[in-house]
């Protein structure tokens, strides 16, 4: 299929290169593995972006041995003939002008990501090397770059009898901290466009491995929330689907609930993963809320006519939202949040009527939906009552703290850390060994509650996670208030055991559940102690795993040494514990991120959940990644 349209008259340029090479980070984020991963992304959405208008049907993604990569699809080609007012080729411009391309001619692109027009040519600018192919015309067109710019005039390769394009980059060495690109993190993004754009085939090769993927999903977002639920009991099958339009704007949502007390949900706009959400999650969360609440009232279905709230009525819900428009406003070229405020009331509306009809439709579905609602308001007034015994009287008032807190005297929260400790022991020879100036501790006895088998109201009372609610002094759930955490810091310090591991998950999990944004603030910490101590003479090392060791003996020889393992905290007396686990000067820590939170959810709904088989699969697929187990 050939648009006579889309030519170099529909190319326009609103400003140069210069800046991208100096402050790459302005451009892609960072100049970190993500970064680096961003570059991919870039040009794949200009594929996608073909697809979006009916070009394209096919991309292929390969990771070469030498860290470049290639991008291949069957679109209609990058325009190849002269810019009128640049008097260069459409490619050329396109390749190394910022803000150049067709994303800009809402004649060519109805619907597109890309549409802030630096992607390819930020891409050109920060690799080392970048090729083009345009198949288009019956030729195959080709241009060579350097750091951004062409080093030869665009010429014939050849005929081609399809269109399409075809881009290699290498990454340059002298912008990124690292080249070496995940197959599994560029994996999981293609997968995504691949639920997000049903029919289209996405294909993924590792010439460094051999690995290969390809995804390819008839059933679009409602195979993707199959997907996301497959770990979990679903209360009803098929999801609930409904795809409608206004003006220009397409609204496609996808919802099955399960029986977990968790909400997913991921929105979408233009195929762009929205993390922070915006005015069509706004939308479908208001329809959401005001059409099952007048379903429930017309049909009595709640005594008194009390109203649920949105809380109530997303619990155990996974949802994809996705929106497609003519013209997105994006917060940032990380397009992190949908702005535009019309959006809002047409997703409200759309949804309002696509959810009233499914509704009046499945009534033993929607009993069941509302069932598990009411449900989660009972609860949610037993947590409201629970959470007054973890709230602080004042700010700082110490009676309200837990009694085995042992607080710091610093006031001054980011100057502040709390280590939460396993067992009275290894607590107490934390207390001994802190800086009592700006070090707390939070000795816990034994495991803590499971939350992802357990509603906010059970889970608030359980006594361990009480105290690690009030030492924060954030709050939990609704009430969590970041601006309120008493330490900047909270270092999750356990044995190098199985237990301790256990123990680690299960805050971990109460963490992202309940109190997600002290990951995303950078708050929560993971102690390394160390599994050894060797004396030499007078000589004391410590070790933190057995191939560590086994370095360390090579190094100084293994002759009159006398080497302690520790199998717990306890073992260590205060100096020890200090200098190796609590100094600033001398710890590891592991801060714990959230690099996908797709990834993360479903990672906890193994470990933590109902389902036996996909744990056994998991452990069995990571098995040989176990530094250390205790037998």
């Amino acid at each position: 299929m050939t648009d006579k349209k889309y030519d170099a008259g529909r190319i326009q340029v609103l400003e140069g290169l210069e800046a991208v090479r100096k402050r790459p980070s302005m451009y892609i984020g960072s100049t970190d593995s993500r970064g680096l991963h961003h570059l991919v992304y870039e040009v794949v959405d200009n594929s996608i972006d073909e697809a979006l208008a009916g070009y394209c049907s096919n991309i292929d993604v390969i990771i070469q041995r030498d860290n470049a990569v290639l991008v291949q699809d069957d679109g209609r080609g990058i325009p190849v003939d002269m810019h009128e007012k640049y008097h260069k080729s459409a490619l050329e411009v396109v390749m190394t002008m910022l803000h150049a391309g067709g994303k800009f001619d809402s004649e060519s692109y109805k619907v597109a990501g890309g549409l802030h027009g630096v992607g390819v040519s930020v891409v050109n600018a920060l690799s080392e090397w970048m090729e083009v192919e345009v198949y288009r015309g019956g030729k195959v067109h080709f241009q060579r770059y350097q750091r951004g710019k062409a080093t030869s005039e665009i010429s014939i390769k050849g005929e081609s009898e399809g269109t399409g394009t075809r881009v290699i980059f290498k990454p340059d060495y002298e912008v990124f901290e690292t080249l070496d690109i995940s197959f599994e993190t560029i994996s999981k993004r293609l997968r995504e466009m691949a639920f997000l754009n049903r029919g289209i085939k996405i294909t993924i090769k590792d010439e460094r491995t051999g690995d290969e993927k390809q995804f390819h999903y008839e059933g679009g977002i409602v195979a993707f929330v199959e997907h996301l639920n497959r770990n979990k009991n679903a209360l009803h099958q098929p999801p609930i689907y409904f795809q409608k339009s206004r003006n220009s704007t397409q609204v496609e949502i996808a919802i099955q609930y399960n029986d977990t007390y968790n909400e997913t949900v991921f929105s979408f706009a233009n195929n762009i993963n929205t993390h922070e959400g915006g005015t069509h999650l706004s939308g479908f969360k208001a329809a959401l809320t005001r059409t099952v609440n007048d379903y429930v009232k017309e049909h009595g279905l709640i005594k008194g006519g009390a109203k649920l709230s949105g809380e109530d009525i997303r619990e155990g819900m996974t949802a994809i939202i996705s929106v497609k428009l003519t013209n997105p406003q994006f917060e940032g070229q990380t397009k992190t949040k949908l702005g535009n405020h019309d959006v809002k009331g047409i997703v409200e509306t759309l949804v309002g009527e696509g959810l009233g009809e499914f509704l009046e439709e499945h009534p033993k579905e929607a009993e069941r939906i509302i069932g598990k609602s009411v449900l989660a308001a009972q609860a949610r007034e037993a947590a409201r009552k629970a959470r007054e015994l973890t709230r602080r009287k004042s700010a700082l008032e110490v009676s309200s703290l837990p009694g085995k807190l042992a607080d710091c005297s610093e006031k001054d929260a980011s100057k502040c850390e709390i280590y939460v400790v396993e067992g009275d022991s290894a607590g107490g020879s934390a207390k001994q060994g802190r800086s009592r100036e700006f070090q707390a501790i939070l000795p816990l006895r034994g495991k803590i509650l499971n939350v992802e088998k357990a509603r906010l109201n059970k889970i608030l009372n359980n006594l361990e996670i009480r105290a690690v609610i009030t030492a924060m002094g954030t709050g939990v759930g609704d009430d969590f208030d970041i601006e309120k955490a008493r330490y900047h810091k909270m270092i999750i310090m356990t044995d190098a055991d199985v237990d301790g591991a256990h123990i680690r998950t299960l805050l971990l999990t109460f963490f992202y559940r309940y109190m997600k944004e002290l990951i995303e603030s950078g708050y929560v910490y993971i102690a390394q102690p160390p599994l050894f101590r060797i004396n030499k003479s007078k000589a004391i090392y410590y070790v933190y795993s057995e191939t560590e060791l086994e370095k360390k003996l090579e190094e100084i020889g293994s002759q009159g040494t006398n080497i302690q393992r520790f199998k717990g905290l306890g073992e260590m007396n205060p100096d020890q514990l200090w200098e190796t686990t609590m100094n600033p000067q001398t710890r590891t820590l592991v801060q714990v991120t959230l690099e996908n939170a797709m990834e993360a959810d479903e990672i906890f709904t193994i470990l933590m959940g109902d389902k036996v088989e996909p744990r056994r699969e998991f452990i069995e697929l990571h098995a040989k990644e176990v530094a250390n187990l205790d037998v």
